[in-house]
């Protein structure tokens, strides 16, 4: 089968490679149809993922039909929408029916071989149907579920004041379902390209530009009170910090993303909002589940998200050249599938 590997940072190269040999008891095989190009994917290239051993066939963002269905009770060509997050299914995580922060979690495409190839053999409770969702629909459905699971995590109720700070992909996916959930969003980026596609392309019309200015801004837009619930998707530790003055008293902070660093921030500010600090990853079947209700529904601008395209055989330039030229991009989609 053709793949698309890592070989180390900054290198990419088609290969053959045999497909999977076998399929485990509750296992099947996929052909994988289509694969979003997501940032831990450009972070794989560029040599920054701190969890990785090279080389790596990569791609997690995945869309494929069943060929092998094993004793996995799936169905001979069901179109299925792929769980990345395999579990070990006994760890105390796994036990409190949290898999997605399984302790001994293995992700496709960073702890295991992902998609960026023809075939994935893949657990059966790892696949969930995509009836009524295009291929390429449903290789987003991942990704969604990363800002779905945070919004759910929130408990924010509906008419919260919500601000997301980011507006690249997992921000962009937080701020369509915080709506979804009848919140008032309100986005905030350094880049106002960003903040300008979130408004001509979601109708995300309340956008502020994050610096010096941007704690007066949320006074300004709040009454002085900050917002009800704020999710940092931005994977920078100074933009973490930050996000605590802009949470109202009894509010909730929720860091979508993740970093190497140390998180700092002061306790009497923390304390006297009696806030709520709130981690989020991953994301559940519930989750999932959700994405693909809405995208149904259309809830969800699906359309919207996809900027850019290319086919395994052009992947290696294409995400190479991507991962330094992001002006315009947001979604990236390959199409594996003949």
């Amino acid at each position: 089968m053709r793949a698309v590997i890592c070989l180390e940072p900054g290198r990419l190269a088609l290969v053959e490679r045999e497909p999977p040999a076998s399929v485990p008891p509750g296992w099947a095989r996929v052909a994988v149809s289509h694969v979003g190009i997501c940032g831990t994917d450009y972070h794989i290239f560029e040599g920054k993922h701190p969890f990785l051993e090279y080389p790596r066939i990569m791609g997690h963002e995945i869309s494929g039909t069943v060929v092998e269905p094993g004793e996995s009770g799936l169905t001979t060509g069901m179109t299925v929408v792929v769980n990345p997050y395999i579990s070990c299914g006994t760890c105390i995580a796994c036990r409190k029916g949290k898999p997605n922060c399984c302790t001994a979690i293995r992700v496709l495409g960073v702890h295991t071989d992902g998609a960026f190839c023809e075939e994935i053999v893949v657990p059966g409770e790892n696949l969930y149907p995509a009836e009524g969702l295009s291929p390429e629909a449903a290789a987003m459905v991942e990704f969604l579920a990363i800002g779905a699971h945070a919004v759910r995590r929130s408990l924010a109720p509906e008419g919260s004041r919500a601000l997301v700070i980011g507006a690249g992909p997992i921000g962009l996916g937080t701020a369509i379902f915080s709506r979804i959930a009848g919140h008032a969003v309100t986005m905030m980026d350094t880049s106002a390209e960003r903040l300008a596609m979130a408004d001509t392309r979601f109708g995300f019309r309340d956008g502020l530009l994050a610096g010096a200015s941007a704690a007066a801004d949320v006074a300004r837009m709040t009454d002085g009170e900050g917002f009800d619930v704020v999710f940092d998707a931005t994977g920078h530790a100074g933009s973490m910090e930050g996000a605590f003055a802009h949470v109202a008293h009894g509010g909730t902070l929720v860091l979508v993303s993740v970093v190497k660093d140390e998180i700092r921030f002061s306790d009497p500010e923390f304390h006297k909002r009696e806030m709520m600090l709130v981690g989020s990853r991953n994301a559940l079947r519930v989750d999932f589940d959700h994405v693909m209700a809405s995208m149904r529904a259309g809830r969800v601008p699906v359309e919207a998200l996809v900027t850019h395209r290319t086919t395994l055989e052009e992947a290696p330039q294409d995400l190479a050249r991507w991962a330094t030229q992001k002006s315009g991009l947001i979604k990236a989609i390959v199409h594996v599938a003949a």
